[in-house]
């Protein structure tokens, strides 16, 4: 299953980036695939990420593996405090 993060090319908040290159940084240094689903660029992306998710105010950077929801940064840094982070990504390590 292909990991999807939704995220925002022009966030003009500097803590979504940082987060949003978080994970990316991790899936790169990894070699593994994402594809990136750009909120801003078709406004229907938003809303499909928002439901989701399941909120209706959920921000980027929201992840799945195919349609398993993985979670959110916080989540993610969650895992890799417990240095466990493919399990954020459902992935076998």
């Amino acid at each position: 299953m292909p990991i999807i993060i939704y995220m925002s090319s022009a966030s003009g908040s500097k803590e979504i980036k940082k987060q949003q290159e978080a994970i990316f940084r991790f899936l790169d240094a990894k070699h593994i695939r994402y594809y990136a689903k750009d909120i801003t660029l078709h406004s229907f992306l938003k809303a499909e990420m928002r439901e989701k998710v399941g909120n209706p105010s959920a921000l980027p950077p929201q992840v799945f593996n195919g349609s398993q929801y993985c979670g959110d940064y916080e989540a993610f840094s969650d895992a890799m405090e417990r240095r466990m982070p493919l399990s954020f990504f459902k992935m076998d390590s």
